[in-house]
């Protein structure tokens, strides 16, 4: 549990800054402006989620090369630095997930459907920022959790260190 103390912290902190630009936007009245909101939304979310999704598959390519330099290493490590990369495993993989659902729900054309109640704009604008800003959360915590493993892998090489 204590492994998740700094990344669930940077976690909630990505998501109460997301909040608060939530928040510093105002309240979506109208469909209109629902609508114009979306178009903005959606050309930056695509790029934050193709770059969200590289960043996460890199990861994972780059822990299956740290678990196997790991285990060629002469100095063995602790149990920590395994869980530590299975962890950053999982949240790159949980990351990765997210935005390419996050790219999937982005490139449809919301503005061009017909027939969708105009009531339903403002909410699907709301889920849309939301998944950014979890996109956003989850991609933070991953780069702190792995910054905390590369952090301890280096304080295992050099002795004396403290981590």
């Amino acid at each position: 549990m204590k492994h998740w103390i700094w990344p669930g912290i940077t976690f909630l902190l990505v998501c109460l800054f997301g909040y608060g630009a939530r928040q510093a936007i105002g309240t979506v009245y109208a469909s209109g402006e629902a609508i114009v909101l979306l178009e903005a939304l959606s050309r930056s979310g695509l790029y934050l989620g193709s770059a969200s999704a590289t960043a996460s598959a890199t990861t994972l390519a780059l822990m299956l090369t740290l678990v196997s330099m790991v285990r060629q290493a002469d100095h063995t490590f602790n149990k920590w630095i395994y869980g530590n990369v299975e962890r950053v495993a999982r949240l790159a993989t949980i990351s990765l997930m997210a935005s390419l659902i996050l790219l999937l729900v982005l490139v449809f054309p919301v503005s061009e459907f017909e027939g969708i109640p105009n009531d339903w704009y403002p909410m699907l604008y709301e889920i849309l920022f939301g998944g950014v800003v979890i996109v956003i959360a989850l991609l933070a915590t991953t780069v702190v959790m792995l910054y905390r493993t590369v952090r301890h892998v280096i304080a295992q090489i050099t002795p004396g260190d403290e981590v």
